[in-house]
């Protein structure tokens, strides 16, 4: 037990004059610290040059306006016309439909139309009543409509120029409910994109945008703004912006992955290298290190713009003529000692 007892006095006696009485070591006193872990670092100057304001948003290549072809009413198939790939013309007839309804609702027409006739001759002559002149024309009037509305649901046609994207039956079929076809409006094309709230008062209705798409690599398209959302999504803060491309050539296909990039004019910004830029640990936010006089730094955080040939613009944090380290950035600290090379 005496040993034990002794042992421990000894360590607690040893404790006590590492901290009252012991040497003074540089990890005890920050301004020997500082001396000791000077930073070699080459800087560069703030200065202020033309940025364009362009913006890259990612996209998808759509129809300007897809068409379901289908009769309003169930019934059989009789012809199909047209194919998936086949390029229509609005119009077109692309499948008929059983005519036999239609067949019985014409006869009904031309003897309802040789009554009107007939009564009108009499009717002008005074040999019958307005009242049974007029039942017979609403009767015409009626077996007309009934008969273009047939004849629009047999011969099945085209709303639009464009192609055929799906085909889902085949002749003889009954039809089901499900459309018949399915034709869309590739000349043009429209693509939507969502652009920053920001940037709102800067996207103008007729502006021009420069598309890409990963399918057709080394092709560059040219579309329009066409129309803009009037509302903004209240999570991401960005509103709609649908861009038109005539497409003539019928290249772009709905579907394809695209991506736009939209001028939203020219800013004379600060810029800074891009390896001078640090992120905060901790918070997310981003700092630059300005040398001060005394070949010490401190920090300050800035807002960014737009990159740009390896700048950053700087929005906010910094004055035109400020020093910032460049190398040796992510090892420096405020009040840090700093060696400049800048070979």
């Amino acid at each position: 037990m005496n040993n034990v007892y002794r042992t421990l006095v000894f360590a607690v006696a040893c404790a006590a004059m590492l901290s009252c009485g012991g040497k003074k070591t540089v990890e005890s006193d920050p301004a020997a610290l500082a001396e000791e872990r000077t930073v070699l670092v080459s800087t560069a100057e703030a200065f202020t040059m033309e940025v364009p304001q362009t913006e890259v948003y990612s996209s998808t290549v759509e129809a300007y306006a897809i068409n379901n072809i289908a009769p309003q009413a169930p019934g059989r198939i009789q012809t199909i016309r047209v194919d998936v790939g086949s390029f229509v013309a609005r119009g077109q007839v692309l499948a008929t439909m059983d005519a036999a309804q239609l067949d019985q609702t014409r006869l009904k027409l031309v003897n309802d139309s040789t009554e009107l006739s007939r009564l009108k001759s009499l009717y002008e002559e005074g040999g019958v009543s307005k009242s049974d002149y007029d039942a017979v024309e609403m009767a015409y009037k009626v077996s007309r409509r009934s008969y273009n509305n047939l004849a629009e649901n047999t011969y099945l046609r085209s709303p639009i120029s464009g192609v055929v994207t799906a085909r889902n039956y085949d002749r003889g079929d009954l039809y089901a409910g499900q459309p018949i076809f399915v034709v869309q409006q590739i000349t043009p094309v429209k693509l939507k994109v969502g652009v920053s709230e920001s940037d709102y008062t800067k996207v103008k209705i007729g502006n021009q945008v420069e598309i890409t798409v990963d399918a057709l690599p080394g092709q560059t398209f040219t579309g329009k703004i066409n129309k803009i959302y009037p509302t903004m999504d209240p999570v991401s803060h960005t509103f709609i912006t649908e861009i038109l491309v005539q497409n003539s050539d019928r290249a772009l296909r709905p579907g394809m992955f695209a991506r736009v990039k939209i001028e939203f004019g020219v800013n004379n910004s600060i810029v800074v290298p891009e390896e001078s830029v640090v992120k905060m640990q901790g918070t997310g936010q981003r700092c630059v290190y300005v040398l001060q006089p005394d070949n010490t730094v401190e920090s300050s955080i800035v807002k960014l713009g737009r990159h740009i040939d390896g700048r950053y613009e700087i929005l906010e944090g910094l004055s035109e003529g400020d020093v910032v380290t460049v190398k040796g950035s992510t090892s420096l600290k405020d009040g840090a000692k700093v060696e400049v090379s800048n070979k």
